[in-house]
């Protein structure tokens, strides 16, 4: 009775006849094949951990990448089993094939980079990039794109194709040290000595930088209304950049008042010839009569 249910021809496709029994098998391999899958993905799981690949985004990408492998495979058995000649599928598909190859290209692009990403690991979750002229910290890597916050918190979804093909800013790649540059003009008449010395005391007094490195003080150049300095210090945190340039800068701001040294502005001294200045004290001596 079974038997006679499970051979009941149900259509015909492509000459092959299409019985009960066949999509039951089909069936069968695509849940057989989903729990390949699942034990696939936590094999992976553990040897990347293994590894020392602990990023949950890196983790997850590689178990999707190896869920979408299995399953096509899996999908391709199916569809042979239930009678289905794939090489005669693609063929007549072929045109169909490559209008959704074009239209899918930016996709397929995308994950390919995902894939290149997941391999490099030269990107991962925590990491503080500079994309785009914008700084952003990586939370979330998938196979397509990855989730990023900038420093006014906001959530950009960055294809991952960008993060692949253009030049990418990684101030944590190797390390965390980040150096901030604060830039300071003097008026002319300032003692140099003192300048160097003052911002030399208030660089390294700065309890948050960077222990492991001195400052550096540079003369930087002689501009049109001032003598131009530049103080850099390192910091451990990129991410923290722009609070400790303020701090940096508010110290250099306190320092020069009180060892009474001039920050300079931009200033414009106007000359007159004698006979314009001769006819200007004349023209104020008759207004003044």
């Amino acid at each position: 009775m079974l038997t006679d249910i499970l051979d009941l021809q149900l259509f015909t496709l492509s000459g092959t006849p299409i019985t009960i029994g066949t999509l039951v098998m089909a069936l069968i391999i695509l849940l057989v094949t989903g729990g390949v899958s699942r034990i696939v993905q936590r094999g992976l799981a553990r040897t990347l951990v293994r590894r020392g690949i602990t990023q949950e985004g890196s983790v997850a990408a590689g178990k999707r990448l190896v869920h979408y492998t299995v399953m096509l495979v899996g999908t391709a058995v199916a569809l042979e089993t239930v009678g289905i000649d794939l090489a005669a599928l693609f063929a007549a598909g072929a045109i169909f094939a490559i209008g959704l190859g074009f239209a899918m290209q930016n996709i397929a692009q995308n994950f390919m980079s995902g894939v290149i990403l997941l391999i490099e690991r030269s990107i991962k979750p925590g990491d503080v990039l500079e994309v785009q002229n914008t700084v952003v910290r990586v939370q979330q890597m998938g196979i397509r794109s990855t989730v990023a916050r900038t420093r006014d918190d906001e959530e950009l979804i960055i294809p991952n194709s960008v993060l692949v093909q253009t030049t990418v800013k990684n101030f944590t790649l190797q390390d965390s040290l980040y150096r901030i540059r604060a830039a300071v003009g003097v008026v002319y008449g300032s003692d140099l000595r003192l300048v160097f010395d003052t911002l030399t005391r208030t660089a390294a007094g700065l309890e948050w930088r960077t222990q492991e490195r001195d400052p550096r003080i540079l003369l930087l150049a002689f501009g049109s209304s001032s003598v131009d300095f530049e103080v850099s210090v390192w910091i451990d945190d990129p991410w923290d950049s722009r609070r400790a340039l303020s701090d940096l800068n508010t110290a250099i701001w306190w320092a020069l008042k009180e060892a009474h040294v001039v920050i300079a502005f931009p200033q414009l001294d106007v000359h007159f010839d004698p006979p314009i200045t001769e006819a200007l004290q004349t023209r104020g001596a008759r207004d003044a009569a």
